[in-house]
């Protein structure tokens, strides 16, 4: 399938991928039509996803079946009156039916808002409201009903609710019983455009309200370079991403590149996330290739590996935030697997990675994926490129030049917001970092969360990976707090493991302190600490700094 969409597949180093790197993008081109449905044509018994879940019930779906299945939710939704452009909103967890919803939607030119479960009535209403959905389909919990109900009076632009079985609520159409009794698919959805709209995200929010990030059909085909060339799959490849489909990285990691390359998507659906029955699933089914956030790597390694056959285990990445270096060294000692890191955002595919030539720097975001431009630029205002090693810049993507494949293409209904991060032919990512030497780039922080102290400008990721190499720290995020002399001071946010937190008082604050002193520059210590239970955060995980600066102004 690649070689349809590759002029070259393999690549045996770093500068023959920058240079030969070409993606074909026809101008009809439609994910679930153009790949799924060849799959379907071309190899119809091969294994497409094994679903499996805490129940240990399991669902293996061939290219075939995917086909089949898509086809009839997308003559279901049709039947609705749900086509080109219409809205719709996905609420289901790790159920099998999201993916074949998705297909469904992209063949007929719907645009899905895949959403996390954890949204309560007020979140419903405020994306109805925003993105005029019209359909919303979700799981049969009840709290998820719920909440759709809380907000339906709410949401007139909301024409069905469509649940999972088997309850189904009072108002509610049932999905299963749709696609059943649907007609055979004839798609009416003729007029195919490659920038037709596809897929949309609200944004997790961690310094404001969602914004709602649009994408087209070019997003799928931005991922080719995400699971051919860092997941580095191949058609035998079994590949975890552990994610919510309601968050982008479902998208990187469960569905586009991963059936691109013609490997077998792996789905756990559970409830609680538990590390130990993450390693028995993987030792169960023999994945070959894991991808998770760094605090899902922090959490697995706190368990004894040994006890897990993780053999088949061939190639680990990780995304979604900064890999702090002591959870790279104890992965890797563990399973003799070095983990390789990504960065991407919302607004876009795999930016920056390690990929399969390279040698892995532990720490390092890796270097720039060739399908986009990318660009560090002086964070003041100049938009003087960066071409010095070791000086922080805004990492940034230029679009005057070519088509940014996996770019996205604004956000939605809010041009003002696009414009204060797409001009000047850059697109502004606002998270900061430097390049060393050899090109490789290495994470600071959001530009908002820089904190200037008494001259010195420091990024909360360094002081964070320090802190994490000391064993009583679960968690911890650095902001800045007002100081009358320094401008600000470093403070650290800290979640203590169970057995230290006894001994939460001013001597572990002073080991901390010496802690970071001697894993980085002693300037960047923290000379405020504080013990919490925990740290907020968005619905998607990520820690909200913004929140902590808040409380702290506040008090």
């Amino acid at each position: 399938m690649l070689e349809r969409f590759l002029k070259q597949v393999s690549f045996n180093s770093m500068e023959d991928f920058r240079q030969n790197l070409d993606i074909n993008v026809p101008s009809d081109f439609n994910f679930a039509i153009d790949v799924v449905d060849e799959w379907a044509k071309e190899a119809p018994s091969k294994l497409a996803m094994l679903w499996t879940n805490d129940e240990d019930k399991e669902k293996r779906y061939t290219f075939s079946e995917l086909k089949e299945e898509s086809d009839q939710t997308a003559s279901y939704f049709q039947e609705l009156g749900i086509g080109k452009g219409d809205m719709v909103m996905l609420i289901l967890k790790r159920r099998h039916q999201f993916w074949t919803c998705m297909l469904a939607l992209n063949k007929i030119g719907a645009v899905a808002i895949p959403a996390t479960f954890l949204l309560t009535a007020k979140d419903i209403i405020y994306r109805c409201e925003k993105a005029t959905v019209k359909a919303i389909v979700c799981c049969g919990d009840e709290e998820i009903t719920g909440h759709v109900n809380a907000a339906f009076p709410e949401c007139p632009s909301v024409e069905h609710r469509i649940s999972i079985g088997p309850v189904v609520p009072e108002g509610w159409e049932l999905l299963e019983d749709g696609v059943r009794h649907a007609k055979p698919f004839v798609n009416n959805y003729t007029d195919r455009n490659v920038n037709d709209y596809m897929l949309m995200y609200f944004t997790s929010g961690t310094s404001g309200e969602p914004k709602m990030v649009i994408h087209d059909n070019t997003y799928a085909l931005g991922h080719i370079a995400t699971a051919a060339y860092w997941h580095n799959l191949h058609p035998g490849s079994l590949h975890l991403t552990i994610a919510d489909t309601g968050w982008g990285k479902a998208a990187w990691g469960k569905l586009y590149g991963q059936w691109f390359v013609g490997a077998t998507v792996f789905v756990y659906d559970h409830e609680k996330f538990t590390p130990s029955d993450i390693l028995r699933k993987i030792e169960k089914y023999k994945v070959t290739s894991l991808c998770a956030p760094p605090t899902i790597f922090r959490f697995l390694i706190r368990e004894d590996l040994s006890r897990f056959d993780l053999s088949s285990l061939e190639y680990c990445t990780t995304a979604g935030e900064a890999l702090n270096g002591a959870v790279f060294d104890k992965f890797l000692q563990q399973t003799g697997i070095k983990l390789k890191e990504g960065f991407g955002q919302t607004e876009t595919t795999l930016t920056l990675g390690i990929f399969p030539w390279m040698e892995t720097k532990p720490g390092s975001m890796g270097v720039p994926n060739p399908q986009y431009d990318v660009a560090l630029i002086c964070n003041d205002g100049s938009l003087t490129p960066v071409t010095e090693p070791g000086k922080i810049g805004q990492i940034a993507i230029r679009t005057d030049r070519r088509r940014q494949l996996g770019l996205f293409r604004g956000y939605y209904r809010n041009q003002e917001l696009t414009d204060s991060v797409w001009h000047d032919n850059y697109y502004f990512t606002g998270d900061l970092a430097y390049f060393d030497e050899d090109g490789y780039y290495w994470f600071v922080g959001r530009a908002d969360d820089v904190i200037k102290s008494s001259g010195y400008r420091i990024g909360p990721f360094e002081v964070e990976s320090a802190l994490m190499t000391h064993p009583a720290v679960v968690e911890c995020a650095i902001t800045g707090v007002p100081d009358p002399i320094r401008g600000e001071v470093v403070k650290a946010t800290i979640v203590l493991g169970k057995e230290w937190k006894d001994k939460a008082g001013e001597a572990l604050i002073e080991v901390l302190q010496n802690h970071v002193k001697h894993e980085t520059a002693p300037y960047k210590y923290p000379r405020v600490i504080e013990f919490v239970d925990e740290l907020p955060k968005t619905i998607s995980g990520k820690i909200r700094r913004v929140e902590i600066r808040r409380r702290d102004h506040e008090n």
